[in-house]
């Protein structure tokens, strides 16, 4: 099976040039599925960190590379959206979160801030033994007791060591959110309203945000905190100062 593929078939939220170069890295089982973005292409295309494949797996076979807590030998290994991305030594930290155009962008972040991540609930199902399984939006599944108040499109926080659920979001009128995908990717807002679309169909939200709001469908949209605002950013930056 081929390691490489056509930049212009990548998905639109990859943030790679298309007409540079033919090919680029294909991205390896894992998380996030085919939105998946290889971890080479974060380190070598966006963070200008290594120049070659081969500077990329040399770093990360020094365990300097961790997304999510775990260090990271793979190359191709799947980033994808809300994945916290830290380089330990460089003291430098990463949220993957959508710009306005839709493409995942690296968001600076506080060390503290990138010892937990978000994930959005896309099931909820109960297993063997009385748990209850939640999937998130990467594919993650997190067991927890069946009495827990969680429910799809919910989000929760997970922390990166003990892997435990350490904050829960729910979805509603009045949640704050941002849009991941479609023409309003990465606008931040409240939810103003959710007109229920009764059938198959998907339900649709007006979100109210520091513009005019902007209307979605509901499947586009992931419960966050204000810690997912710029002041993330703007700490780093003090940080580093």
């Amino acid at each position: 099976m081929t390691r490489h593929q056509k930049r212009l078939a990548v998905p639109n939220s990859w943030p790679v040039e298309r007409k540079t170069d033919t090919f680029t890295v294909k991205a390896g089982a894992g998380p996030h599925g085919e939105a998946g973005v290889p971890l080479v292409v974060l380190l070598r295309d966006v963070l200008g960190y290594v120049d070659s494949t081969k500077e990329a797996r040399y770093a990360l076979n020094n365990d300097s590379v961790l997304v999510n807590g775990d260090a990271i030998s793979d190359e191709q290994r799947p980033i994808g959206m809300f994945d916290i991305l830290a380089f330990p030594e460089r003291g430098e930290f990463f949220r993957v979160f959508p710009d306005e155009g839709g493409r995942l962008a690296l968001t600076p972040v506080d060390e503290a801030a990138a010892g937990s991540r978000l994930g959005k609930i896309t099931n909820k199902a109960v297993v063997p033994g009385g748990a209850v399984q939640l999937t998130l939006h990467d594919g993650t599944n997190v067991r927890v007791d069946a009495d827990t108040p969680y429910d799809t499109k919910d989000s929760i926080v997970i922390d990166n060591e003990s892997k435990d659920v350490v904050a829960h979001f729910e979805y509603g009128e009045g949640a704050l959110v941002t849009a991941v995908a479609g023409q309003h990717a990465g606008r931040i807002g409240d939810v103003d309203d959710i007109d229920v679309t009764l059938g198959s169909g998907s339900n649709t939200v007006t979100v109210g945000d520091d513009g005019d709001g902007y209307e979605t469908v509901e499947e586009y949209l992931v419960v966050i905190d204000e810690n997912f605002t710029d002041d993330d950013a703007e700490e780093a930056g003090d940080s580093d100062e």
